[in-house]
């Protein structure tokens, strides 16, 4: 009788354990989708409204179909997550991790944080992996940062068959006043490890708030149409202008006026926080690099100054002080930035915002 009892505990033990081992995928359009400047956009995981298309200078257009600073919320109480996702175009670079690139990173809310779990690894154009398994089955809130320097076609969303999955019941991060980020590869992600490790998504983090990421790698170069764009925010509770290493001279000093006074007509008190490029630690040997950097750094406080001299009490400065520390091991290749420099950026840049707000 004993044995007869163990074999059947035995055998219904193998089929809970076989239902539970059974992914079932869900369609991440049915979930909350956070980081976009608008909606008005040609598939869903893009940056840039449709009507760009043609306006907007080519090479701004393709990078906003990468999906930086997009990230999906949701809930559930399954012991695993997987994914599925397919790529716009699978790329590669040799300063940049392919997880960086084009994988998915999911974090966890933790009494009042997020909690980094797990990356998701991307393999090809299209992909599927479970990311974190084993897990206690009970409901938790969950965010994943979708592709730094790629685009997603399709995402879906993989949960044990027994359990449930829903949109978050959680106000974060909060939406309703993002702060809006303009720049270059850096503003983008290069070269975070993984997409959580951008410092726009580790600021919205920080802040348990929205942060839209603008960032068009060698691309920062005040295109007005993306003034435009960003002034249609009148819900921003701010506005970061990071844009130095992609100007030259004369951009600087004929396009950053007019650019921020597209953005400050349509919203007159919103902050305006300009930002200093970084020195980059190879300048401390190339001698070029350093007076090039620090001219212009020089120009955009004059740009700064002219502007607050006309009466706007809403603009602030960020030196390049200590935006990534000194000890020259904040970069991939002495201009694109490590997790530690991502790190770093992001903490000077929240104790500035803490400080205006």
């Amino acid at each position: 009788m004993k044995t007869a009892s163990f074999f059947i505990a035995s055998f219904l033990f193998f089929l809970v354990s076989n239902i539970q081992a059974q992914t079932v995928y869900y369609d991440a359009d049915q979930f909350q989708l956070i980081g976009k400047v608008t909606e008005q956009t040609e598939t869903r995981y893009e940056r840039l409204p449709a009507y760009l298309k043609e306006t907007c200078r080519p090479p701004v257009w393709h990078l906003g179909k990468n999906s930086s600073g997009l990230a999906i919320r949701f809930r559930t109480n399954s012991s695993s997550i997987s994914a599925k996702w397919e790529l716009l175009q699978d790329n590669r670079m040799n300063h940049m991790t392919d997880t960086g690139i084009k994988g998915v990173d999911l974090y966890a809310w933790e009494k009042d944080h997020w909690q980094p779990m797990k990356a998701g690894l991307p393999t090809g154009k299209t992909n599927e992996q479970t990311i974190i398994s084993n897990m206690t089955p009970q409901e938790r809130e969950y965010i994943l940062f979708l592709p730094l320097y790629d685009g997603v076609i399709s995402l879906s969303i993989g949960i044990d068959s027994t359990a449930f999955i829903k949109n978050p019941a959680l106000p974060y991060p909060d939406t309703t006043h993002p702060i809006l980020v303009y720049g270059t590869s850096i503003t983008q992600g290069g070269c975070a490890t993984r997409p959580g490790m951008s410092y726009t998504n580790i600021l919205s983090r920080k802040l348990n708030r929205e942060v839209i990421n603008l960032g068009f790698s060698g691309n920062g170069q005040l295109d007005y149409e993306i003034a435009e764009l960003m002034a249609t925010r009148n819900d921003a509770s701010m506005f970061i202008l990071d844009f130095i290493p992609n100007v030259n001279a004369t951009q600087l000093t004929e396009r950053t006026n007019t650019f921020f006074s597209i953005i400050r007509k349509a919203n007159p008190k919103t902050p305006v926080l300009f930002v200093e490029t970084v020195i980059f630690p190879h300048s401390f040997y190339d001698k070029k690099t350093y007076e090039t950097i620090t001219e212009k750094n020089k120009l955009l406080k004059e740009e700064y100054e002219k502007i607050k001299r006309c009466g706007d009490k809403n603009i602030y400065y960020l030196t390049c002080d200590n935006l990534i520390g000194n000890d020259g091991e904040s970069t991939v290749d002495g201009i694109h930035l490590t997790d530690i420099g991502f790190l770093r950026i992001s903490e000077a840049l929240f104790k500035k915002i803490k400080h205006i707000e």
